[in-house]
C-alpha cells in the first residue's frame, strides 16, 4: 500500500479550480506531467523518485473535469496551456519541463509548441497523432474498446456520453489489478500491459481512475471530444526539443501513430520500441525518459 496525498486546490484567473500535485525538491526545475484518458493527476511513486534523484520536481494536475479540477466545457487541447503557466507562475518557476503520457501526449506537446520560452524540453509517450492527420488511418489497429469509444464520439455527444456513463462505473468500483484489467478492456491490453498494472503502479492507476469519475464523465468526455477536433496549435510551430516514446504492441494507441509522429513533429527524437507496449512503455522506461529529457534540455 502506499500513501497518496490529497491534491491541492489551485485558484485559476478566471475563476476556475485545479487539483495539483507537487513532490520532491523544492529547488528542483518542475516537471510538469499530464495524466492520461481518463484519468487524474495522482503521481505515480516510482516517477517522483526519479524525477527527484535528477533534481525534478514532481508537478501534476487533473485537467478541467477531472477529480475536483473544475469543468471547461468545449476545450480544445491547446486550453490545458493556461492551466499549466498559472501552475508554473503559482510555483515561481519560469522554466519546466514537461511529459504527458497517452491521452497527456497532445496537451504536452501544446505546452511545448505555445510556451516555447518557459518548456525546457518536452517527452511524449504513447502520443496519438491528431484526428484526420494525412495518411495515417487514425482507428487502425486499436482494440475493440477503443473502437466502440471512439466510435461513440463520431457519432455525436449523446452516444458518447451513454457510452461513459456505462463505463465508468466499474472503472470507479475497481479495487484491485485484475479488476482494473477488465475494467479498462481485456482487448485493450497485450500481456506485456497486464503484467505492469502491478504493485504501486496498479494502486496508482486504482487511485487515478477512481479520482476521474468520482464528480462524474465529464473530463473524459470533453478529452475525447477535443482528440477529434483542432488540437488548437500546429506541430510544425514546435521548436522546443521533443522525445517520442511508442510501443509496437500498443492496442491503445498503435505504432503507426507513434511513426507518423516521429515523421511530423519537429525536433522530435522517436524512441521506438518493439517490445513495449501502452501502459509498460512509461512504467518499464521512466528514468530512461528523464534521461534523455535532460540530455537534450534547453538552457
Amino acid at each position: 500500500m502506499i500513501d497518496i496525498a490529497a491534491p491541492m486546490e489551485l485558484p485559476l484567473p478566471d475563476g476556475r479550480v485545479v487539483n495539483v500535485y507537487v513532490d520532491g525538491p523544492e529547488d528542483g526545475t518542475p516537471l510538469i506531467s499530464h495524466h492520461g484518458t481518463p484519468g487524474a493527476g495522482v503521481p505515480m511513486p516510482s516517477f517522483v523518485r526519479a524525477a527527484a534523484e535528477r533534481g525534478l520536481r514532481w508537478v501534476s494536475y487533473s485537467r478541467p473535469g477531472y477529480g475536483e479540477s473544475t469543468r471547461a466545457g468545449g476545450r480544445a487541447v491547446a486550453d490545458c496551456v493556461r492551466d499549466v503557466a498559472a501552475i508554473a507562475d503559482h510555483l515561481g518557476a519560469d522554466r519546466f519541463f514537461t511529459s504527458g503520457g497517452s491521452g497527456g501526449g497532445p496537451h504536452t506537446l501544446a505546452c511545448a509548441a505555445l510556451l516555447p520560452d518557459r518548456v525546457r524540453g518536452c517527452a511524449a509517450i504513447a502520443c496519438p497523432a491528431p484526428w484526420g492527420a494525412e495518411g495515417l488511418d487514425w482507428l487502425a489497429g486499436q482494440g475493440p474498446e477503443n473502437l466502440e469509444e471512439f466510435g461513440a464520439a463520431l457519432e455525436g455527444p449523446e452516444a458518447l456520453e451513454t457510452y461513459l456513463v456505462r463505463e465508468s462505473g466499474p472503472l470507479g468500483a475497481v479495487s484491485d489489478p485484475d479488476e482494473m484489467i477488465k475494467a479498462l478492456g481485456e482487448g485493450l491490453l497485450p500481456d506485456v500491459d497486464r503484467a505492469a498494472i502491478s504493485g504501486e503502479y496498479a494502486t496508482t492507476l486504482i487511485a487515478s481512475m477512481k479520482r476521474a469519475v468520482m464528480k462524474g464523465v465529464w473530463g473524459w468526455f470533453d478529452d475525447d471530444m477535443a482528440f477529434l477536433h483542432d488540437w488548437g496549435f500546429s506541430l510544425d510551430a514546435i521548436e522546443v526539443p521533443v522525445a517520442l516514446w511508442q510501443g509496437r504492441l500498443d492496442k491503445m494507441v498503435p505504432f503507426a501513430h507513434g511513426e507518423w509522429m516521429a515523421s511530423h513533429v519537429p525536433n522530435a527524437r522517436p524512441h521506438l520500441l518493439e517490445d513495449q507496449g501502452h501502459l509498460s512503455i512509461a512504467v518499464g522506461s521512466f528514468p530512461l525518459i528523464l534521461d534523455d529529457l535532460l540530455g537534450h534540455a534547453l538552457p
